[in-house]
């Protein structure tokens, strides 16, 4: 019997989110041997700042091909950007978002899934908070028969993820609208190294270069940026809470 890869995967709202919130722990756990994948839900076309698209296409274009290349420093293995209407995930419909994220998850076979809370991250967005409302229900019902049946008469199979993991912080930003973060009960220590190398990724998102800066003071302001911290909000396994230093802790690597 030979054991499988353990394996991430990341659902993200918007092109850049890969970078700015998760992208040293993207890091550190490819380097771990893990093999990491990112599915973003839309392809940012609502942002402000567009670069030289003249329309939402162009647009979606250039931040489509910016999230390749941020995941290429990131060393993801697997990325994709689905079509989902962007600062509209709160007007999208639940059931067939969670199903395509559904069949990511019984297709990658992730043993950990990141996300953001239903408090939309440090920015307070509401297509943060959307994307992990569908990665949770997802999480929840990938591994339900009785949910999507037919993709298992595709030939798919059921798959339960171990462990969930949302996006938190111990600080707030005070000039966004107000949040209750999910609590701490994760630190990654990814070190001034993946920092940097998250910073680089990020700055693959040339349209949004008015925020370069602005990114990196905001999650720099604890530990020099070097710790990325999660809230633990669901496991396979009924387990006790503990502060954890590795998300992978616990986590029975599967054999086939």
């Amino acid at each position: 019997m030979q054991r499988s890869m353990r394996k991430l995967l990341c659902i993200t709202a918007h092109p850049d989110d890969e970078a700015g919130a998760f992208g040293g722990t993207l890091l550190l756990y490819q380097e771990r041997g893990v093999e990491t994948s990112v599915v973003c839900l839309t392809a940012g076309t609502a942002a402000r700042n567009r670069g030289t698209a003249g329309s939402n296409q162009e647009l979606a274009q250039l931040r489509r091909a910016e999230f390749a290349a941020s995941c290429k420093v990131l060393n993801v293995a697997y990325g994709e950007v689905l079509d989902y209407p962007d600062s509209k995930l709160d007007r999208t419909d639940l059931y067939q978002v969670a199903g395509d994220l559904v069949l990511r998850i019984r297709q990658i076979r992730p043993h950990v899934v990141l996300t953001f809370g239903p408090d939309g991250g440090l920015t307070a967005h509401v297509d943060h908070a959307m994307a992990g409302t569908f990665a949770t229900m997802a999480f929840e019902w990938a591994g339900r028969p009785d949910r999507y049946a037919e993709q298992l008469e595709q030939g798919l199979t059921p798959h339960r993820a171990q462990k969930l993991y949302y996006y938190t912080s111990d600080f707030v930003l005070d000039d966004r609208q107000p949040i209750a973060p999910p609590t701490v009960t994760a630190r990654i220590e990814v070190g001034k190294e993946r920092f940097e190398k998250k910073h680089l990724a990020f700055r693959q998102h040339t349209t949004q270069k008015p925020l370069f800066e602005r990114v990196r003071k905001n999650v720099g302001q604890r530990s020099e940026g070097t710790i990325e911290m999660y809230h633990l909000a669901a496991t396979r396994d009924p387990r006790e809470g503990k502060l954890e230093a590795d998300l992978f802790d616990g986590v029975v690597e599967d054999k086939s």
